[in-house]
């Protein structure tokens, strides 16, 4: 998980660090264009992509099956406004068959999640899906008030080149109130 037009070293650990958490807020939209969001467990693969059970017969389940298109966003808890961080992002979230892809899907989600090898019932019953993100925003209110850096998925780079995966389109500089420390 590289990013290019950033100091890797803050970047990469607040992300691994926001990756640790274990539930993602799901949000799609319904035929009529209403908002929809579900909490979900996810474990997340080295090109960011998003892993995650869930039943197509729910609404997001539903949903994602009409249309694709569907934002997340994981944050820890946080009792002050100068501790508010996370990650948010939009992109497609698609049901991943069996095969390959299914089995590097799972081998990533056990190592987060290693009790669901004892829920092959409750596997077998749900969907596998992947959520492929095109634009992230990390959000450091610990950098400064309404810290922010975003970036978009690099669609001519192929896996051979991960370090060109994502490019950071800004806002510029992240716009700190009240920076100071490493690659600031």
């Amino acid at each position: 998980m590289i990013f290019t037009g950033s100091g890797e070293g803050w970047v990469r650990r607040s992300i691994e660090d926001l990756l640790q958490i274990t539930t993602m807020a799901l949000a799609t939209a319904g035929e009529n264009g209403e908002p929809h969001s579900a909490s979900v467990y996810f474990a997340a693969d080295e090109q960011l992509n998003l892993h995650f059970f869930s039943d197509p017969g729910s609404q997001h389940g539903v949903d994602l099956a009409r249309d694709p298109r569907a934002a997340v966003a994981f944050y820890p808890e946080s009792q002050r406004w100068q501790d508010i961080r996370g990650l948010q992002m939009r992109g497609e979230a698609f049901p991943t068959g069996r095969g390959p892809d299914w089995e590097r899907a799972w081998e990533t989600y056990v190592a987060k999640f290693p009790f669901v090898t004892e829920l092959k019932h409750v596997v077998a019953q749900n969907q596998f899906y992947v959520f492929v993100p095109h634009w992230i925003r990390l959000v450091d209110n610990r950098r400064g008030f309404g810290y922010k850096v975003e970036w978009v998925r690099n669609e001519e780079t192929g896996p051979e080149d991960a370090r060109l995966l994502w490019q950071r389109v800004g806002p510029e500089g992240g716009a700190p109130v009240n920076s100071g420390g490493e690659d600031a």
